[in-house]
This record gives C-alpha cells, sequence and structure tokens, in this order.
C-alpha cells in the first residue's frame, strides 16, 4: 500500500481545459471565502513596499558621560569627547574640524560665531573662558571671566555671576566689558559697585537688542550694547532683583516689588523708564513672556496679563509654570517644570495638545512641532512622539534603544546619548 498523499484539487488531477481568463473567477465555486481573503492579504503584503521607518539613525561619536555638546543653527553638532572638541555635519555624519585636546568644559555656549568654553573647576580660581571659531575650530583667545552672549544682539560680555537663590542666571557683581569676537579684547566697560541683574532689552525699530541693568541701589539703566553708552536711568522699588526680576515681555519691563499692603507688579516704558501702571501681585512669584502677554504664576495657578495695561486675558489655576520652544508653549502643573500639561495658546490659554506623561525635546528647529519622549518606567525603552497644534495628543514616532537619554533636537534632526558612551543622530521625517 502507497504512503503518497494525494491532493484532489477538482479537475480529475490533470490539466485545467484552458489555461485562458476565467469568465467568472480564478477560483472555483467552492474556494472557501476565507481562505480566499488570506491569500488576498498575503499577496498584497509580498507585493506593497516595505513600510519605511519615520526615523533613522544617521551617525553616532564617542562621548563621555559628562562631556559637553550642542548643535548649532548651521547644522552642526559640536561634541567635546574627553577634552578634544570636534564638530561633524548633522546631515552626513562628516568629521568637519577637530580643535585638538584642551581641559573638559562645563557646556559649550556659543555666540558670535564663536564656541565659548568654560572649563570645569572645582577649586576658587577664575578657569576663564576659551573662544574656538565654530566654522573651522581655531582657537582665536583666552581671557579671564566668563563671557556671555545677550539674546538678539551679537556682542559679547564678559562678567563675574553671583549666585543667588535662584541660581547663578544673569546676576552679576564688578565691571561689565565688552569683548571683540575676534581678538578677545575690550571694547568698553561699565562699572557695577556691587550687584546687578543683567538682561537684554529690545530696542526701538531696527536699533537692536539693548543692555538693562538693575543695580542694588535701586537704579535702573539702559545702555547701547555697541558703545556701552548710557542712554536713560531712574530710580526704581526695592526688590530682591533676582535673576527672573525684572521680566521684559512685548518690550516692556515688569518689576515685582514691595507695596502696600503686600506684593505688586509695575510696568515701565523701555524708553523712558517711565512708570506706566502698577497693580497688586496677587500672589505671583514668577513673571514670564508667553507671546505678547506676560504670564504671572504662583501657588494658586497662572493668570495672563496685557503688559501694557495689567488688564487680566485670562486665568488657569492648575498651571504652575511654562516653557518656550521656538514659537510654541508648554503648559507645567509644577514651578519645577517637571510635570508638562500641554502645548498651549499663549493668546487664550487653551491647551491645544494634551502632553500629560511627555516631556520636551530642547534645542532648535521646531518649527511648528515639538518632540516629546516618555519612558514608562525606569530602564525602560524610551518612546519619541511628535506634537502638533490641531492633534489633540503627540503621534508615536519609534521606541529609542534602551538607557537612551539627555535629548536635543534639530531641524529633522534628534541627538541622543546612550548608556554605552555614544551619542547618536537620528533623521526623523514627518510627512505620512
Amino acid at each position: 500500500m502507497s504512503d503518497t498523499v494525494v491532493i484532489d484539487l477538482g479537475l480529475d488531477r490533470g490539466e485545467p481545459e484552458t489555461y485562458g481568463s476565467p469568465s467568472r473567477s480564478a477560483f472555483p465555486d467552492w474556494f472557501p471565502a476565507a481562505l480566499l481573503a488570506v491569500l488576498v492579504l498575503v499577496t498584497a503584503s509580498a507585493s506593497a513596499p516595505p513600510v519605511k521607518s519615520p526615523i533613522r539613525e544617521v551617525f553616532s561619536v564617542q562621548i563621555g558621560p559628562a562631556d559637553a555638546y550642542a548643535m548649532t543653527d548651521g547644522g552642526q553638532l559640536l561634541a567635546q569627547t574627553f577634552g578634544l572638541l570636534s564638530s561633524y555635519d548633522l546631515g552626513t555624519g562628516r568629521t568637519l574640524w577637530e580643535a585638538g585636546q584642551s581641559t573638559p568644559a562645563y557646556r559649550l555656549r556659543l555666540g558670535g560665531g564663536l564656541v565659548l568654553m568654560r572649563p570645569w573647576n572645582a577649586g576658587t580660581s577664575d578657569p576663564g573662558t576659551t573662544a574656538v571659531s565654530v566654522a573651522d575650530g581655531v582657537s582665536r583667545w583666552t581671557r579671564a571671566g566668563q563671557v556671555v552672549t545677550v539674546a538678539g544682539s551679537p556682542t559679547l560680555l564678559a562678567v563675574t555671576p553671583r549666585r543667588s537663590q535662584s541660581g547663578a542666571g544673569r546676576r552679576v557683581e564688578g565691571p561689565i566689558q565688552a569683548v571683540d569676537p575676534m581678538t578677545g579684547q575690550t571694547r568698553w566697560t561699565v562699572p557695577v559697585p556691587a550687584s546687578a541683574v543683567l538682561t537684554g532689552l529690545p530696542g526701538p525699530g531696527d536699533s537692536g537688542t539693548r543692555m538693562l541693568l538693575v543695580h542694588d541701589d535701586r537704579t535702573m539703566e539702559v545702555r547701547d550694547l555697541i558703545t556701552g553708552e548710557q542712554l536713560v536711568h531712574r530710580q526704581v522699588p526695592p526688590a530682591d532683583y533676582d535673576p527672573a526680576n525684572p521680566a521684559v515681555v512685548d518690550g516692556l519691563i515688569l518689576l515685582r516689588h514691595p507695596g502696600n499692603p503686600g506684593m505688586e507688579i509695575s510696568a515701565y516704558d523701555p524708553e523712558t523708564l517711565r512708570n506706566l501702571w502698577t497693580m497688586p501681585a496677587e500672589g505671583s512669584y514668577d513673571i514670564q513672556e508667553c507671546g505678547a502677554l506676560a504670564c504671572l504664576s504662583g501657588p494658586d495657578g497662572m493668570r495672563a496679563i496685557d503688559p501694557r495695561t495689567g488688564d487680566v486675558r485670562w486665568q488657569q489655576p492648575g498651571w504652575r509654570g511654562l516653557q518656550q520652544f521656538g514659537a510654541m508653549y508648554v503648559a507645567y502643573g509644577s514651578p519645577e517644570h517637571t510635570s508638562a500639561l500641554g502645548l498651549m495658546d499663549p493668546d487664550t490659554g487653551a491647551l491645544q495638545v494634551d502632553l500629560t506623561g511627555w516631556r520636551p525635546v530642547t534645542g532648535s528647529g521646531f518649527g511648528e512641532h515639538l518632540l516629546v519622549t516618555r519612558s514608562l518606567e525606569p530602564g525602560s525603552r524610551t518612546m519619541v512622539a511628535v506634537a502638533r497644534p490641531g492633534e489633540r495628543r503627540p503621534r508615536l514616532l519609534t521606541d529609542l534603544p534602551t538607557g537612551t537619554g539627555d535629548c536635543q533636537s534639530a531641524t529633522s534632526r534628534l541627538v541622543c546619548r546612550t548608556m554605552y558612551g555614544r551619542l547618536v543622530v537620528w533623521a526623523y521625517n514627518l510627512k505620512g
């Protein structure tokens, strides 16, 4: 007896009568509908092009756990690996230049076409600041003090930061010196007898950014950043003058200070420093710019006011802080920015995208979207998603390998550290 198994195909195990096109169906009438559906799915899957991942690795470089990195608006990745500063093309990963060995820096700051590096220093001596050209990696100069940038201006300032309860931010002590980006030489000096808060102040028309100083002796002054000339000054109420006070909102100066009977907020004209209005602070501790409005936050929530009149535009009791990412703003439920609530419309205070459980990625090149990450539990894979106004929730892009963190974004690029001592650059595509 034969062991051969024969499957009857219904045509007497011979050839069909014709190989031409059937009049009704390529399958006999008895062919099960379910099996037909499976074959159609298999055939379609086999013929369809493979689905492209919205994110792909472009390149990676070795980096230490405490090494600094930064990205430029011109598409460069700058990374200092064990003291060696290198520049890479974000598009291809090609090495553009290497600047040679130096003492590792706390972070890489950019300004005036330079990388400004201030070495780690555990002692009390001043480690100084070294400037390296972003274009070719050539060391330009080294000078004493910390050299800082002013948003909206190419001017570099050498200052001595003074730590306050709010951090080392904008509070300085001793003279302020303007630095020539090419030579590192001092262009002009402004004396600061004790300490002062320093910030940028937009000038009228095309006059550029100016320097706003509030001294401990209650003198508020505005100076030209090109010449150092004092343009206007006046006495203001006593206040803590910390790194966030005063705040500049839509070109106006807002100062939180003691009043009668409680804390007050006053607005000043940037040209004349004339007092425009004064109103009760009503429990608000922080003043931040949110679009054209000033957002005041404290234990009772956040409210937005018109900086020109003090009129309240909207209120959100559950909000305690916000951060700006390009033209977008994220509202938080804590002043430490640890619990993101969502992308917000600064004009109305409405939440546009729910970001509960997500962490915004810092960087540049945000455009009309914001990258966010989320880890479900410690040591788990990190999810990456994109948040865009008009979509109620972030849209998932992919999962990143376990141990990935400390991410920054640039135009169509995501850069993160890994637990294996690598800095990985991914390209992401939001189409489709």
